[in-house]
């Protein structure tokens, strides 16, 4: 198929795009945060790039959010060539460890800006319909609490960009260890 981002469908995501600049909800706001899938061909999701100046990719410790990864870094590198988005690099989300992440970010040029760890609390949090910051203090939760809060004051400082160099999809598997 298409490269990601490059697809016929995300008429949606490119319309509230639109009405948010229609009724200026952009305009006196200091940061934007669009939520997206990204590995997918459907342009639409890619829309918000246009709009960027950074993106950041939200990954796992596995093969198939790596490769997922990978397929978002080149729909940023490609919509770099003509708008002002680049890569911030990735936060290592969900995961016990972040071995295959760093090894992958080591290979292909980018940074993990942070790691939040499969915890429970984030978990128990969402079923009480509330953030992390309104639970309880435990000392999981306060060192979950102080890893948003430095990745917040890391991205508030403004983060450079990375030379990112995604891989075919193919060499992935390589790179991985998958045959």
């Amino acid at each position: 198929g298409p490269p990601a981002g490059t697809g016929c469908g995300g008429y949606v995501v490119g319309q509230t795009v639109k009405l948010l600049k229609q009724h200026h909800l952009l305009e006196d706001t200091d940061v934007v945060i669009f939520d997206v899938l990204g590995d997918v061909v459907c342009g639409g999701f890619a829309a918000p790039l246009q709009h960027a100046e950074r993106a950041v990719v939200v990954t796992a410790n596995d093969f198939d959010s790596i490769f997922a990864m990978n397929r978002i870094m080149a729909a940023i590198k490609a919509k770099s060539k003509n708008y002002e988005v680049r890569l911030a690099g990735c936060i290592a989300n969900r995961s016990a460890g972040t071995d295959e992440i760093d090894r992958f970010c080591d290979a292909t040029g980018i940074d993990r800006l942070a790691h939040l760890p499969d915890l429970d609390a984030i978990r128990r949090s969402r079923l009480k319909k509330c953030t992390i910051f309104e639970m309880d203090e435990t000392p999981e939760i306060i060192a979950a609490q102080n890893e948003y809060k430095r990745l917040a004051a890391l991205l508030w400082a403004g983060v450079e960009p990375c030379e990112a160099r995604p891989m075919k999809d193919r060499d992935i598997f390589e790179f991985l260890g998958f045959e």
